[in-house]
């Protein structure tokens, strides 16, 4: 992914014109966006700022992270190593303080997701069996204190497993299942004639409820929204040829079979065979979608399909859901508020440090 070089911070005053009013408070406050990003040096940081520009935190950590997983009640959050990372860094979202370097157990290492049992107490992580390379694993951790200890595993189910959710009651998981094989220490694909992508819903006892797959076999489910309906989408990652017509969005609503979400032409085209990260925003019913490789976000009703918004944003990467709309991160520039509320979706940048921001962000 193209990457640039950091610029400054401006001033408060700037940064509160550029809010433009919005509709910003997340439980009274400012949400706290955090996310994984580079400096321009190379170096990886784990870091926290306010939607004004303010930074709570930027703390540099070995390896480069992926997604990052709030604490549902701790000030804490962990920072999932990138596949294939080896390690994970659990951070005080206060002050940054690094509170555990969590390594992989042998012969598996991280696929850059994990999720927090709503209880606190329990973690769940994607891993790579490497001894059966591709084997998808769900890493068990338990919370102890402020560190994290891997207790037990379970089966994905699958190969290559990416993204995972809960669905609304809490209990039941939904694995993003790749279907790629990739040995340690590589992300070069193994296996590409043979895929085995799926979707998959468990119980967090290991149980399978259920597996889908789409029909295009090179068709690579990533990553995941759910709304608090429990209507779920997948952004997809294409591994086939760059000419092949694939859709790139699936749904899943409840009771229904796991199918494509209705897609344009021109959309498929500008999405350029890869998705990067999607939100849902469950009150309005939005639906956004980032493709960094055609440098495009989208933004659809999730119930009648109706695309609301198709605009171009360099190396466009995470996105997230706030009180009015959306926020996107970007690798080579601006973070962008979208405004929802009114028939015509509205942008206004924010005084974040500009590009560089790594494919997730979390807003708390």
């Amino acid at each position: 992914m193209k990457r640039r070089t950091f610029l400054g911070l401006t001033g408060a005053a700037l940064a509160a014109s550029a809010l433009g009013g919005w509709t910003l408070m997340h439980n009274g406050k400012q949400p706290l966006l955090l996310s994984a990003r580079n400096d321009a040096a190379g170096k990886h940081y784990a870091v926290g700022y306010r939607l004004d520009g303010s930074q709570v935190f930027a703390t540099q950590i070995s390896e480069r992270c992926h997604d990052v997983i709030a604490h549902p009640q701790l000030p804490m959050a962990l920072f999932v190593g990138r596949r294939p990372s080896t390690q994970s860094y659990l951070v005080d979202t206060r002050d940054g303080r690094l509170l555990q370097t969590l390594h992989s157990a042998p012969q598996r290492h991280f696929y850059g997701h994990a999720v927090f049992h709503k209880d606190g107490a329990w973690l769940y992580a994607t891993e790579n069996d490497t001894s059966d390379p591709g084997r998808g694993v769900l890493g068990v951790y338990r919370l102890q204190g402020e560190q994290l200890q891997r207790v037990s595993e379970l089966s994905t189910h699958g190969l290559g497993p990416h993204q995972l959710l809960w669905l609304p009651d809490g209990e039941t998981l939904v694995v993003a299942n790749g279907g790629i094989r990739t040995e340690a220490d590589s992300r070069v694909e193994m296996n590409l004639d043979t895929m085995e992508s799926s979707l998959v819903l468990m119980h967090r006892d290991g149980s399978l409820l259920s597996k889908e797959q789409l029909p295009e076999r090179m068709n690579s489910v990533r990553h995941l929204a759910v709304a608090s309906d429990g209507t779920l989408v997948s952004g997809q990652q294409y591994m086939g040829e760059a000419s092949d017509q694939v859709p790139l969005l699936a749904i899943k609503r409840p009771g229904q079979a796991f199918q494509h979400f209705p897609l344009g032409d021109t959309q498929r085209q500008l999405m350029s065979q890869y998705t990067a990260s999607v939100a849902i925003h469950s009150e309005l019913r939005l639906l956004a979608l980032t493709a960094p490789r055609g440098n495009r976000v989208f933004i659809w009703d999730l119930d009648s399909a109706e695309l609301r918004l198709d605009t171009p944003l360099a190396d466009c990467a995470g996105v997230g859901a706030v009180a009015d709309g959306f926020v996107v991160s970007s690798g080579m520039g601006r973070c962008r508020l979208y405004n929802c509320r009114s028939t015509h979706i509205s942008s206004s940048p924010l005084q974040l440090p500009a590009g560089l921001w790594d494919n997730h962000l979390r807003l708390v």
